[in-house]
């Protein structure tokens, strides 16, 4: 979108609260753009938050932005994001539980399949948690979120044999963020799969009798990581890549080295 006053083209919009337009960083502020209504912004008020406004259909969002931020360092749920957490874990849980549908029973441990399981959904949600704590520290609005298509393909991911997808929903960010500061709670997600990947990894030597769910994990981190880090689109790794080519490359580079070296840790029989 593009500001309303030097038409730049803006990632992360600002709305001003008394015309309605929408600004860069640079002219978010009323007296900064000339707003027609600057004798409101003049008059003392309650400062306003940014906020989440639910539109006609379930689990599609958009954010209203203000240019005040929360208080730094504070982390905290809310009811609503904690019922959207509670289901995401459920979709996430009977993906993994249904790697065992379609094997022959006789083959199955279940105590491995059951293991596995609470790896995938803690992995999952400890990248969507680094999002939210760093953007929280930052001063950021940040929650989890459903999104109904990615929900509704985890759904099916659990029905099918051989699609598999875990991205029931995500971390919605808001407020007065530079690229810096939006970069950071980017890099946060495929860190945190950085460093599981590596400790699952290091466990496949440590410990070779559990090597088909350590090299599993180790596989499924890293490759979280990777493919976040892309730098296109909505992905982690382009906000990244704006932000800093050198934190992007000493992140990507390890994670497609553990994507490759936990591949090939891999047994051909899992279960």
């Amino acid at each position: 979108m593009k500001c309303q006053k030097c038409q730049k083209e803006v990632f992360l919009p600002f709305k001003c609260p008394y015309c309605g337009d929408y600004f860069c960083s640079e002219h978010r502020l009323p007296e900064n753009h000339e707003c027609p209504r600057i004798e409101q912004a003049r008059t003392p008020k309650e400062p306003i938050q940014p906020i989440l406004v639910q539109k006609q259909r379930p689990y599609e969002y958009t954010i209203s932005y203000a240019s005040t931020q929360l208080k730094r360092g504070k982390i905290h749920f809310s009811g609503k994001e904690i019922k959207h957490l509670a289901i995401a874990a459920l979709l996430v849980i009977g993906v993994g539980l249904s790697l065992g549908l379609f094997s022959n029973p006789s083959y199955i441990d279940y105590v491995m399949l059951a293991t596995f399981t609470i790896i995938l959904t803690a992995s999952f949600f400890l990248h969507e948690m680094a999002h939210k704590i760093v953007a929280q520290r930052e001063g950021l609005w940040a929650e989890f979120r459903l999104i109904l298509i990615s929900a509704m393909l985890t759904l099916i991911s659990i029905l099918s044999p051989l699609f598999k997808i875990i991205s029931p929903g995500a971390v919605m960010v808001a407020g007065s963020a530079d690229m810096k500061s939006m970069g950071k709670t980017s890099i946060a997600g495929p860190v945190t799969n950085i460093v599981l990947s590596t400790v699952f990894l290091a466990g496949t030597f440590l410990f070779p009798q559990q090597i088909s769910i350590l090299a599993l994990a180790a596989f499924f981190n890293a490759w979280i990581a990777l493919f976040n880090l892309i730098p296109f689109g909505i992905l982690d790794g382009f906000k990244v890549f704006q932000w800093s080519k050198k934190n992007w490359v000493l992140t990507f580079t390890p994670s497609l080295i553990l994507t490759i070296i936990s591949y090939q840790r891999i047994p051909a029989i899992l279960f």
